[in-house]
């Protein structure tokens, strides 16, 4: 069962995003509704059938880890889990483990994850006016993500802000979010809105900003250089030679980046989805309790993989919302 995890398309399998949770202490309103129903806690894969999921893709040729959630860090426990995996890094097999997050409970977790192998951390961060902060997580407090900035950084952890590139709420701190980034040393992704979930009011075609667009007023008043550097996951990057920060683009919609798809997302259900934009997915839940020994396991990994399929259909052409999800974002985890 060494062999690598390869797709029909010929693409090696290296990465996983794990998603430890659907709950989460904000409420973002291109993420997930305000009044979320969440999962049953006995469907939630329990700490100890993550790490022996993990393990088994591990063992299978993923390299790169990625914790998600929900908030990841509101999982009740959750550094029994990262430091489980530290065993993984310690010996090889797993090259990097690192985590999306909110960045609300990050002044209380920095310093453990660092110590657990965590170097690199993304902090979703749309805006830096503390109202619209607070209009778009609907629960969220802005002083209180800015302080987990902090304890990350002085943790030792690189840090990455993903930004939602968000028509009409943060077109206009495009360089007030670049600038306060290049103060820090900390790099910059703005992502393309993606059809997921129903939102309730909000409006995806409203919300749609192209990033082509976010790039041509970057090229206004900076010299953007493309680099060929892909960190496994879909964004492009260019540096700013005026700063010589990095700026990544992740667009799903204007540009599809799925030729070079390397990654699988399991939510924390044990559901795996192949691809973010498809609604295809298995089941690992069910093999991974059916026995003690990982070969079900990791034949139902296997066959997942021989579903993966060649791209997405996510399209806001026509000025309508083709191959919009019907599961929320905070589902499989972004």
């Amino acid at each position: 069962m060494s062999a690598p995890l390869i797709d029909p398309f010929q693409r090696a399998i290296t990465y996983l995003r794990l998603s430890v949770t659907d709950r989460c202490d904000f409420r973002c309103v291109y993420c997930m509704s305000e009044n979320m129903q969440f999962l049953p806690k006995k469907d939630l894969l329990t700490l100890e059938e993550l790490d022996r999921l993990c393990s088994a893709f591990i063992r299978m040729g993923v390299e790169k880890l990625r914790i998600t959630g929900g908030e990841p860090l509101v999982r009740r426990g959750i550094m029994t889990f990262f430091n489980g995996m530290a065993r993984h890094l310690e010996s090889g097999a797993l090259k990097e483990l690192t985590l999306t997050t909110n960045g609300s409970q990050l002044e209380k977790f920095a310093d453990d994850l660092y110590a657990a192998g965590v170097r690199r951390v993304n902090i979703s961060l749309d805006t830096l006016d503390e109202t619209k902060f607070a209009e778009i997580t609907r629960w969220g407090r802005l002083p209180q993500v800015l302080r987990g900035v902090d304890a990350a950084q002085k943790a030792g952890l690189r840090v990455k802000i993903n930004a939602v590139a968000l028509k009409d709420f943060n077109e206009e701190e495009l360089f007030d979010l670049q600038s306060w980034c290049a103060e820090r040393d900390m790099d910059l992704t703005f992502i393309e809105v993606m059809p997921m979930g129903d939102i309730g009011n909000e409006n995806r075609l409203g919300q749609y900003w192209a990033l082509d667009d976010l790039r041509a007023r970057l090229a206004e008043r900076f010299t953007l250089t493309d680099l060929a550097e892909r960190t496994g996951g879909p964004a492009r990057y260019m540096r700013l030679e005026e700063t010589g920060q990095k700026i990544g683009l992740i667009t799903p919609l204007t540009h599809n980046f799925c030729e070079s798809c390397n990654r699988v997302r399991v939510t924390c259900t044990g559901e795996i989805y192949t691809c973010l934009g498809q609604e295809g997915k298995s089941d690992l839940r069910a093999p991974l309790r059916a026995s003690e020994a990982d070969a079900p396991l990791e034949e139902a990994i296997r066959a997942a993989i021989g579903l993966k399929p060649k791209g997405h259909d996510f399209d806001y052409s026509r000025q309508e919302l083709g191959g919009q999800m019907s599961r929320h974002m905070s589902h499989t985890g972004g």
